[in-house]
């Protein structure tokens, strides 16, 4: 099985895909996720929070889950518990998104198998700013 840290899906996602649905986004500034996401937002990626707790982050409106988006996403960039990811990939699936992204720390192989086997692209374990910082320099 696939570790799902191949650096040409990396770069795949990163060249193609430029809206990002980032679920678990704070509106606190001190949170990686708001890092992440102000980061890849200042890089022209669309970003769309998805916290029902927050009403919204970075000047776009916070949706409470991905079925509530009413537009296309590309990515679902995920900042949450490990445990908590199969059911938000499954949404991911549904919504008809093209890559899942799990952050740094945040691991769940058999969601990304699922994933993969739906026809999603997937990173599992990685920065999305940091892997953005390294590949930057290969356009």
């Amino acid at each position: 099985m696939s570790d799902f840290k191949n650096l040409d899906t990396v770069k795949k996602i990163l060249r193609d895909y430029r809206t990002i649905a980032v679920v678990g986004l704070s509106d606190k500034p001190d949170r990686p996720s708001h890092r992440v996401a102000a980061y890849l937002q200042s890089k022209g990626y669309k970003i769309v929070p998805v916290n029902p707790r927050i009403s919204g982050a970075l000047g776009e409106d916070a949706y409470p889950d991905l079925v509530s988006i009413p537009f296309g996403i590309d990515v679902v960039d995920i900042f949450r518990k490990s445990e908590d990811v199969p059911p938000i990939v499954e949404e991911a699936i549904a919504r008809g998104a093209k890559a899942v992204w799990l952050q740094e720390g945040v691991i769940s192989p058999e969601a990304a198998a699922k994933a993969a086997t739906a026809g999603l692209d997937v990173v599992m374990d990685l920065c999305m700013l940091k892997e953005h910082v390294k590949n930057e320099g290969d356009k």
